[in-house]
């Protein structure tokens, strides 16, 4: 399984209601830093499936998710537990450091 495209329409139920911890990719198409790692978090989304939800979301097209979590860089990567972010990392960050966020 690959991430999952989230948008405002489906953050509540695909993240706040998340019954699994969720790690959100903040991302745009033209970030170079974002398509160097995004694969790591392809690589989570299919070793950890049915541990991590993992989910991008594109912040040109997502405009007011992003800003609503303050998002002034990317990528910015983010875990979340029982509907609460509890944990950011701005920038390129080794799969190691991702799943830390997770207590992996």
């Amino acid at each position: 399984m690959a991430g999952i495209t989230i948008t405002k329409e489906n953050f509540g139920s695909e993240v706040l209601s998340s019954e699994l911890p969720v790690l959100l990719d903040f991302w745009a198409a033209w970030c170079g830093p974002c398509l160097r790692v995004g694969p790591i978090v392809e690589e989570i989304a299919k070793e950890y499936e049915g541990k991590i939800k993992v989910g991008k979301i594109n912040v040109d097209e997502q405009g007011e998710l992003a800003a609503e979590y303050g998002i002034m860089s990317i990528p910015t990567l983010m875990a979340f537990k029982d509907g609460a972010a509890v944990e950011t990392a701005v920038g390129i960050r080794s799969k190691k450091d991702l799943l830390k966020m997770f207590g992996f």
